[in-house]
């Protein structure tokens, strides 16, 4: 299994891609951290990825905007398992809201969840983790065709792109790899509640819809031994449907 022996930190572990992240990791052997703000999506999650196969699961209560929570999840992970191996920064926030109506309040929370958690637990990561060790980040097709309504949203994953190329670049020498996926239509309770879904604003063709678990096998990929020599890379996981817009 590639993943036996080794600790995984999943941010937003607790439900839709998150949660598809860590059973896929503890189905191959990982033991799972699985760090989320929401306590009970973390009660609901644990049994789940202890079923998939982890070995042990650790349930993180933690804000990813908030540095100090960020410490205190990697610093559990090392004093419980000794060791991290793999990071996905999967945690994220989305607002609907017109241009003209936003704060800067209301960029700032989704910058501190969209980007800067990934840049916190990426900052731990090159603090701690050995060489041999990946960072997985999740970012959006919105990175490079967006819709109305999501300014914050669209430039926090088009920002995660360069965070991972920075990344990829500093983590090199470190021997630790920095990788991005940019998810289509996911069918998670984000995409369904999407307003401009709902509206009609932004059309989504069922054939277009992929499944958490679709996205789980790519991360999977990316955190493993298999893409030792894939570094700064940007995956699209949506079903060809940037290729056809």
């Amino acid at each position: 299994m590639r993943f036996q022996d080794k600790a995984a930190i999943v941010t937003g572990g607790a439900s839709g891609i998150g949660l598809a992240v860590a059973k896929r990791l503890a189905s191959e052997g990982a033991r799972i951290v699985l760090a989320d703000y929401n306590q009970a999506n973390l009660d609901a999650a644990v049994p789940d990825v202890q079923a998939a196969g982890a070995p042990e699961v650790w349930a993180s209560l933690c804000n990813v905007a908030i540095e100090a929570q960020v410490e205190a999840t990697v610093a559990g992970t090392l004093e419980r398992f000794g060791r991290l191996d793999a990071v996905v920064n999967n945690a994220g926030l989305m607002q609907f809201k017109a241009l003209e109506e936003l704060t800067g309040d209301d960029w700032l929370r989704i910058l501190n969840v969209d980007l800067l958690g990934a840049f916190y637990f990426t900052k731990q990561a090159f603090l701690h983790m050995k060489p041999g060790g990946a960072i997985v980040n999740v970012a959006s097709i919105h990175a490079i065709e967006t819709s109305p309504l999501v300014a914050p949203y669209a430039a926090a994953k088009a920002a995660m792109l360069s965070l991972t190329r920075s990344s990829s670049l500093e983590g090199k020498a470190k021997g630790i790899r920095t990788n991005v996926i940019l998810p289509g239509a996911i069918d998670t309770p984000m995409l369904w509640e999407n307003p401009n879904i709902k509206s009609g604003v932004e059309v989504v063709n069922k054939a277009d819809v992929g499944r958490p678990e679709d996205v789980a096998a790519i991360i999977a990929y990316l955190a493993s031994d298999d893409a030792q020599f894939v570094q700064g890379a940007e995956i699209r996981v949506d079903g060809g449907r940037l290729a056809r817009l």
